[in-house]
């Protein structure tokens, strides 16, 4: 279990988000949700100890992870941005960066972790681009590389910062369907999200934010009933049982 308690955090001494209080369990996908400037990449960066809080206390398994040291935290936290630079890198090379914490000086890969890298390929199905050129790829191809790294991190705690942002329906729909299975691996994800009908739609736990402050964090369904996101947003929500999946959609509207 991670948990944020009583987290105050921001930027050159102005709070972005106060008095946070959510935890995150282990196979579960948690939402977050909210507009923008809310804070929502805050909370991420925050939990993911790459921003240091201005108040509060962040714990691993009950332990203060203060007293974790870096390369033991990537281990079990990783953090994915939604704008990074493209680098000039293959495939292969990128997905091998995700072993970066388990390898001794001088970062030669050993057998183990030559063979999470290539069952990382094969699951995001990007075996066929080994050796192509990152920056070759498509938006949604090169998001798939960046999750296959993530996976050869192996963390039980992935952030992701807007995952589909820019992504076509299908590349958002397969990315979505894979992050899925991340949950089913027992890791918990927790994402950034602006697609609220995805947010409600995938995610075990929505955690609304608005004004640098947490309105609600439960189920979608709690969240739903609560209409909180109706205010947040000013929209009308509208839950709609598609008949031949029995799945739940939700359609907003002014």
């Amino acid at each position: 279990m991670l948990e944020l308690k009583n987290i105050t955090a921001g930027y050159q001494g102005i709070e972005v988000i106060k008095n946070i209080n959510i935890s995150f369990a282990k196979g579960s996908i948690t939402g977050i949700i909210g507009k923008n400037g809310c804070g929502k990449t805050t909370i991420l960066k925050t939990a993911a100890k790459l921003l240091k809080p201005m108040a509060g206390e962040i714990f691993l398994n009950g332990e203060s992870i203060t007293k974790l040291p870096e390369k033991e935290l990537a281990k079990v936290v990783s953090f994915l941005p939604q704008l990074r630079s493209t680098p000039n890198i293959s495939v292969y090379n990128l997905v091998m960066h995700g072993r970066f914490p388990y390898l001794g000086f001088p970062r030669i890969p050993q057998a183990k972790d030559k063979a999470i890298v290539e069952d990382a390929l094969a699951k995001l199905e990007i075996k066929k681009d080994r050796n192509k050129n990152v920056r070759e790829l498509s938006g949604g191809e090169r998001q798939k590389v960046y999750l296959a790294m993530v996976l050869a991190q192996d963390t039980d705690y992935i952030f992701l910062d807007e995952p589909t942002t820019y992504l076509d329906i299908n590349h958002q729909l397969e990315i979505l369907a894979i992050i899925k299975e991340l949950k089913d691996m027992g890791k918990a994800v927790i994402m950034v999200l602006h697609d609220l009908n995805s947010a409600l739609t995938y995610c075990d736990k929505i955690c609304l934010l608005d004004k640098g402050e947490v309105i609600i964090y439960d189920t979608p369904q709690a969240v739903y009933n609560s209409r909180e996101i109706e205010q947040v947003f000013q929209v009308k929500c509208e839950k709609v049982i598609m008949q031949a999946e029995g799945q739940s959609q939700y359609v907003f509207s002014l």
